[in-house]
């Protein structure tokens, strides 16, 4: 018998950590070759792990919600024959060790200025709306934070979330506090929602550890007997905290403007079949409009930027997001990376790949790292326009609105009349902090500039 571990493997160039969300199997159940054991997510992307070899699981060496790092051994699978593996015994991964430490010192402190004990019943985060990382909770749990303590933490994580920086320092902050006058758990107030894991790359913020601003407190919800009430799902939860934490970072301001697309319209329809006859792949609307937006982008350099504090990061690939609806209902934004290098064909290649995978569950962590912006297609659900929401840390998202037939004023050498053309609006939504009016509506007028001037003539 040979004993073989089961590690976690590399996701991307981007993904260094993982949170177990579901064991498939236990201790004692035979696993066949490429078999789901597990089931992992990262902040964006539910993946399962399967096993590399036949045998059966003989030790877990996590729990469900543990925090991973790649390259762990999550578990050990006994085979029959072979060479024996090395079993190598966890241990606790140094930035880990090196912030329990840290704790200890400050619980040291803060024992010689708070008066009032830490409480010695731990603390059951299960009922928070918000999901903390594993590293997180046990620190919060160890030193007595409250839910509604740990909730009222600002994160400087991506997208908000909770580090273990921010809780150390919440924790130093308490200890540096006048020990006359404490202040109230119950009144600490909700400000930022957190995501669901630590991320490696951590965005400095410049708001601080605690607001001074309270928040309104939530309306109660009213509930009789006839209400169903459903609890939301994992990825609910995340596109929850995402779109609240934008909202609360960013100062959204929108620009729209009207483009007639019937061009683009009249020669998609001649040459559709002809295109997915020859090369495979259906042509629909969307890798037209993502070649333009990304010719657009490398007009205006600006807006393919993101925010650090008080420095903005020119971004130098142009990777663009492309928001996609799940069967389920809820939202992803894979990326095509670098998408100003691709020609229409090679856009429509990424375009379906990554919506097939999408809506498959068969995306990677690293399919949805790294935009630089993102497109979202509102007309495919009937809407006109919207007003979409930033996806940080970038600065600019459009949307586009559903191509409608409209009586429309045609300007000829002979003079004026009225046509039947094929228009559609654009829906900028940018980040006023970094970008003004005059880029924001410069660049969109860009794109439909762009539309409106595409080559009827046109080979693919």
């Amino acid at each position: 018998m040979a004993r073989f571990e089961l590690k976690l493997p590399k996701m991307g160039e981007s993904v260094a950590e993982a949170t177990i969300t579901n064991w498939l199997k236990e201790v004692g159940d035979k696993i066949e070759m490429d078999e789901a054991v597990l089931e992992i997510a990262t902040d964006k992307v539910d993946s399962e792990i399967p096993s590399e070899v036949a045998g059966v699981l003989v030790e877990k060496l996590f729990q469900k919600d543990d925090l991973v790092q790649v390259g762990q051994t999550i578990a050990i699978i006994e085979t029959e024959g072979g060479a024996v593996a090395p079993v190598v015994v966890q241990e606790a991964p140094a930035p880990i060790t090196a912030a329990i430490e840290e704790v200890v010192k400050t619980v040291e402190t803060a024992r010689d200025y708070v008066a009032a004990p830490i409480p010695s019943q731990p603390q059951d985060f299960s009922h928070s709306e918000k999901f903390f990382s594993p590293l997180v909770r046990n620190i919060a749990k160890e030193e007595g934070i409250t839910i509604a303590e740990l909730e009222s933490i600002a994160g400087t994580g991506n997208e908000g979330r909770v580090t273990k920086n921010d809780i150390l320092e919440y924790i130093k902050n308490k200890v540096n506090a006048p020990a006359t006058a404490p202040t109230p758990v119950a009144a600490a107030p909700i400000v930022t929602p957190v995501a669901v894991v630590e991320s490696q790359s951590v965005a400095p913020s410049s708001q601080p550890a605690t607001s001074s601003n309270p928040q309104p407190k939530a309306v109660p919800v009213s509930v009789n007997g006839q209400d169903e009430i459903v609890e939301m799902d994992r990825m609910r939860k995340l596109i929850s905290g995402y779109m609240v934490a934008s909202l609360q970072t960013s100062a959204h301001v929108q620009s729209f403007i009207e483009v007639d697309v019937t061009t683009i319209w009249d020669w998609r329809e001649k040459n559709k079949n002809a295109f997915e006859k020859r090369e495979g792949e259906k042509l629909t609307f969307t890798p037209i409009f993502m070649e333009i937006v990304a010719k657009a982008l490398k007009d205006f350099p600006m807006m393919n930027i993101a925010v650090d504090g008080d420095y903005i990061i020119k971004k130098k690939n142009i990777n663009l997001g492309m928001a996609a609806a799940l069967p389920n209902g809820n939202l992803i934004v894979p990326v095509i990376k670098n998408a100003d290098q691709l020609n229409l064909l090679g856009m429509a290649k990424a375009v379906n790949d990554l919506g097939n995978r999408a809506k498959a569950g068969k995306l990677k962590p690293d399919d949805t790292q790294g935009g630089t912006y993102t497109v979202t297609n509102v007309g495919t659900f009937g809407s006109v326009f919207g007003t979409p929401i930033i996806n940080q840390p970038q600065v600019g998202i459009l949307a586009l609105g559903a191509i409608r037939k409209v009586p429309a004023v045609i300007e000829t050498p002979e003079g004026d009349f009225i046509g039947i053309r094929k228009k559609m609006f654009l829906s900028h939504s940018y980040d006023h902090r970094v970008v003004d009016g005059a880029l924001g509506g410069s660049f969109v007028k860009r794109v439909a500039e762009y539309m409106e001037a595409f080559d009827e003539n046109r080979s693919f």
